[in-house]
């Protein structure tokens, strides 16, 4: 994957779905204060549909990514923030860091009709700045995500029509508590990945 340029989204660009219960804008930042039991999640498993997760959403084209970088400052069983991709009440995709079971787990929820959840444990990512990348193309999504300067991990490759109108954004959950807050830093638009897979020398 190569650098692309990158273009700054405006925070106040953004629609809210679901709006949370409070909103800072502090310098760069954006500080986001989710409602308690908030969670997106289809049936799978647990039986039930949840679409309360907050998701600051501008639209993204066919062939272009987003990039989203926040704050991993958070502990509680479930508290979780990233880049939200929403197609409709039934088609949609979370990504970034949630809470498990008492450890930081990067991965991904993807949804058609019923949600299925990828995950890999990285306690090591603790207090550090997180950036999720989002990043479509043709029949595709390619989900990355990295912590600090580290080069970027692949998560996910899911599918997703070429057809399909969708908006995406930084998101936050809160499914088990009152109180988290997210500090997000960063909020970018840039070019698809040329490639799945980083071309070799």
């Amino acid at each position: 994957m190569t650098k692309a340029e990158e273009n700054q989204i405006a925070w106040g660009r953004g629609t809210w779905r679901n709006p949370p219960i409070q909103v800072v804008a502090d310098g760069n930042c954006l500080q986001v204060t989710a409602a308690g039991h908030s969670d997106a999640w289809r049936y799978t498993s647990y039986g039930f549909v949840h679409d309360s997760a907050h998701a600051l959403l501008a639209p993204l084209g066919a062939e272009g990514a987003m990039e989203v970088s926040f704050l991993l400052d958070y502990s509680e069983q479930f508290d979780q923030a990233g880049i939200f991709l929403h197609v409709s009440e039934s088609v949609w995709i979370k990504a970034g860091v949630e809470v498990s079971d008492g450890i930081p787990q990067v991965g991904a929820v993807v949804t058609h009709e019923v949600s299925d959840w990828s995950v890999a444990p990285v306690p090591e990512w603790i207090g550090q700045v997180i950036t999720v990348r989002l990043s479509r193309s043709g029949d595709a999504v390619t989900i990355r995500a990295r912590a600090g300067d580290e080069p970027f991990r692949l998560i996910r490759v899911a599918p997703l029509s070429e057809t399909a109108s969708a908006a995406a954004g930084p998101f936050c959950a809160s499914p088990t508590r009152d109180g988290l807050t997210v500090t997000f830093t960063r909020w970018v638009e840039t070019g698809a990945d040329p490639s799945l897979h980083p071309e070799s020398d």
